[in-house]
């Protein structure tokens, strides 16, 4: 019997990594000493022109690096990307948890599903890990970032959960996207997923993902009571599945959260299996 594919799906900032991702080196090269400066100056303009945050940070990002006289070719963007800041034991954590999953009898697919930047993320050291970053991205002409090509909010996020569900990863493919396809041809079930988030954002994701009979998983920054107490709400709420603190090191709680989940995927797959087959023989 083929192994049953477990897809782990990750938001970025303040999952993956403490902090928003332009907050590392792409603020430093345009000069800003308090982020705060920077996403108040976006919501302002969000209001101001009553348009998405998503749109109007990039469109500040592309305002921000003219302004500095940086290169807003894909490449820079990419550059800024290797010093993103993760938490401990991401770096590790996936060839641990592909070993890991195989030794249980499931096959691991990682993705991420963030309204960051994906040219950042492809400039982290886990980029190569993902079998499909969606992201928000832009458009390039003559290599110069030009407009947004994607952009990702906590609604939109949904979307790519369906696509991941039918094994669809062109964003512009609307026709296969929104076509009907029966759960027994879907590559990966619902209830084979696990998505990881950090909060409020997240809550469309991790409702879909959970209602539709698979996991959830709210991350928490280490030491920050705030961001504790808004992931343990969303256990309350019913949301997530756990409340973790962003610790991807062997053995901690995240950890064992993870691997318990893949083992109750395995089981219940094989039980659904051999369900049917028993089924099929007795009908």
């Amino acid at each position: 019997m083929d192994k049953p594919t477990v897809a782990l799906m990750y938001d970025f900032d303040g999952t993956l990594s403490p902090d928003n991702m332009q907050e590392y080196d792409f603020m430093k090269a345009i000069k800003v000493g308090d982020k705060n400066l920077f996403w108040n100056e976006s919501m302002q303009i969000a209001q101001d022109q009553q348009s998405s945050t998503i749109l109007s940070y990039m469109k500040l990002m592309i305002d921000k690096a003219k302004a500095n006289g940086i290169s807003i070719r894909r490449q820079q963007f990419v550059e800024f990307g290797k010093g993103v800041v993760l938490f401990p034991g991401v770096e590790q954590w996936f060839d641990m948890v592909n070993s890991q999953g195989s030794e249980l009898g499931v096959k691991v697919e990682h993705y991420i599903i963030s309204s960051g930047l994906k040219e950042l993320i492809e400039g982290t050291s886990i980029a190569h890990y993902f079998k499909k970053i969606y992201a928000c991205s832009f458009m390039y002409e003559n290599g110069s970032a030009v407009w947004p090509a994607v952009a990702v909010d906590f609604t939109s996020k949904t979307q790519f959960i369906f696509m991941i569900n039918k094994g669809i990863y062109d964003i512009w493919d609307n026709a296969r996207i929104n076509d009907s396809m029966p759960d027994d041809k879907r590559p990966v079930p619902f209830q084979n997923m696990i998505y990881l988030g950090d909060g409020e954002t997240d809550i469309p994701s991790m409702r879909v993902v959970k209602s539709e009979g698979g996991h959830s998983i709210a991350i928490y920054k280490p030491g920050v009571e705030s961001s504790r107490a808004q992931a343990r709400n969303l256990v309350r709420r019913g949301r997530v599945n756990f409340a973790c603190a962003g610790d991807y090191t062997e053995g901690s709680e995240l950890h064992r959260a993870v691997i318990a989940t893949m083992a109750k995927i395995k089981t219940d797959y094989y039980f659904h299996a051999l369900e049917r087959t028993n089924q099929r023989r007795n009908s």
